[in-house]
């Protein structure tokens, strides 16, 4: 499209979640993934957190990018309070997290980092999700059936339990979904 720079793009993500939301702003690109072990150090603010990992993402490519090329990392973290909830290693624990978070309202943080061979810019995005207080059998109904092990927080606000479970959310219902597009389609047009 003519409004975006004339750059090959790279996701830097194998979400599905994040390629569909890039493949919705009209921008072709090419995923290529490089394995970061995500930890982040102790002291930093919640919303430092994502950008540091989608900056730690970046560094993995400084080597290879090349002049024309654009190269896209982002990272999602979900927040109660001053507690990040991590990806679910279990069907219990995927459980468990989903009761914390009923009845509560919770931060969902993404970091992006933009970087070429000669520049990177980075930033967040933070959107406030509140859930009613979910039944046990909603709950175990989500997780068998969508199994949401791959995502922060233990679920997809695009999926079942997003529809019956969440009253109330402020900020940008991409950014849940673990990329906040509009923000990265400004930050695409001035980098």
């Amino acid at each position: 499209m003519k409004w975006f720079p004339k750059y090959n793009f790279i996701l830097a993500s194998q979400s599905p979640r994040r390629q569909q939301l890039l493949h919705s702003l009209g921008i072709e690109f090419t995923v290529r993934t490089k394995d970061v072990e995500e930890v982040w150090p102790d002291g930093l603010e919640t919303e430092e957190i994502p950008v540091y990992l989608a900056e730690l993402k970046a560094q993995a490519f400084k080597d290879d990018l090349k002049d024309n090329e654009l190269l896209i990392t982002a990272d999602t973290v979900v927040c109660l309070g001053k507690e990040v909830l991590g990806k679910p290693g279990s069907f219990d624990e995927a459980c468990e997290i989903l009761q914390r978070l009923g009845g509560k309202e919770h931060q969902v943080i993404t970091g992006v980092c933009l970087t070429s061979a000669h520049k990177q810019e980075s930033f967040y995005s933070v959107t406030n999700v509140e859930f009613k207080i979910l039944t046990r059998e909603e709950i175990e109904h989500y997780v068998t059936n969508f199994k949401p092990y791959d995502k922060a927080g233990a679920y997809g606000i695009q999926e079942w339990i997003g529809s019956i479970g969440i009253t109330h959310i402020e900020g940008s219902f991409y950014n849940v979904m673990g990329l906040p597009i509009q923000k990265l389609y400004e930050y695409i047009q001035s980098f």
